[in-house]
């Protein structure tokens, strides 16, 4: 048991991994959104996998350049790898093979940190909680995130059950995820847009996975992205149908379909994404899961 105590001591709480392919600008803005955090108990994981551009070649100079002057404290939590990958869940397995960390979170390029104390705050929610449960059960901590597309904060629900599980999970961008969640396994590949969603389900139902809902803004989420395409969210609901049979008895997925047709479901999913109604609904959402 001391010498359990003595590894984690000596292994940063955080590994922050950032997937890479073409990024362009958006990579050393989301690496600066790092950089300005107050706290540094972390490790920087960068997977490239194959890009073109100039991008990955100017962070690492960056990192050369960092490493001789004052801020070489960072640069030196900064690791970068570069290996070919088929998807970016592909990716984020890989780049799981360096990651040191107690938690691993995993922040896209064009993604950001909502302000600088996130990870500190993170770290003492973090603390009380181990301090509190004292148990081997793994956590997933997770709070909300900003969508930076729609101008809303979107309230993540602050009780995960079978229901919340069918119904919709929070983002990965959301989450922070207990290292011991990765080892047996990552994201499946397979899975082109909902790979982060099936690995939830697996960590909640397989590996019994505790969830910690933190009432705060975790990253402020770009939007419009791969997963909102019109052939990707047909692919999506597809995935979706698959997915939840895997984990859910056809019981439970029969009740789950009719509440969510009776709560008129694809009226609130229309009302979330308009850039009118998305600021009042999420406002709405958030008195109704009784955040402040």
């Amino acid at each position: 048991m001391e010498i359990e105590m003595e590894i984690k001591k000596n292994r940063p709480l955080f590994s922050i991994i950032v997937v890479t392919l073409n990024p362009g600008d958006k990579l050393q803005k989301t690496i600066e959104s790092i950089r300005a955090q107050v706290c540094r108990d972390y490790q920087v994981v960068v997977k490239d996998g194959g890009s073109k551009d100039d991008s990955v070649d100017e962070l690492k100079k960056m990192r050369e350049a960092g490493l001789d002057g004052a801020d070489r404290d960072f640069w030196d939590r900064v690791e970068i790898f570069e290996e070919p990958d088929k998807s970016i869940y592909e990716g984020m397995n890989q780049a799981t093979k360096y990651a040191k960390g107690r938690y691993f979170y995993f922040l896209n390029c064009g993604d950001y940190f909502y302000d600088e104390k996130v990870l500190d705050r993170l770290k003492q929610e973090i603390s009380r909680s181990e301090q509190a449960w004292e148990s081997a059960v793994p956590k997933i901590f997770y709070g909300d995130i900003y969508d930076a597309l729609r101008d809303v904060r979107v309230a993540s629900n602050p009780r995960i059950d079978g229901f919340g599980c069918y119904r919709n999970v929070p983002c990965h961008q959301a989450c922070i995820y207990d290292a011991a969640l990765f080892e047996e396994r990552g994201y499946e590949p397979k899975y082109r847009v909902r790979g982060d969603y099936e690995h939830f389900l697996w960590c909640f139902y397989v590996k019994k996975a505790s969830t910690v809902y933190l009432p705060m803004v975790i990253a402020s989420y770009e939007g419009g992205g791969f997963s909102e395409t019109k052939e990707n969210r047909k692919r999506s609901a597809g995935e979706h149908k698959e997915i939840t049979a895997k984990y859910m008895t056809a019981g439970e997925l029969f009740r789950y379909r009719g509440i969510l047709l009776l709560t008129l479901s694809p009226l609130r999913t229309k009302m979330a994404e308009s850039p009118v109604m998305s600021g009042l609904y999420n406002r709405v959402k958030g008195l109704l899961y009784g955040r402040k």
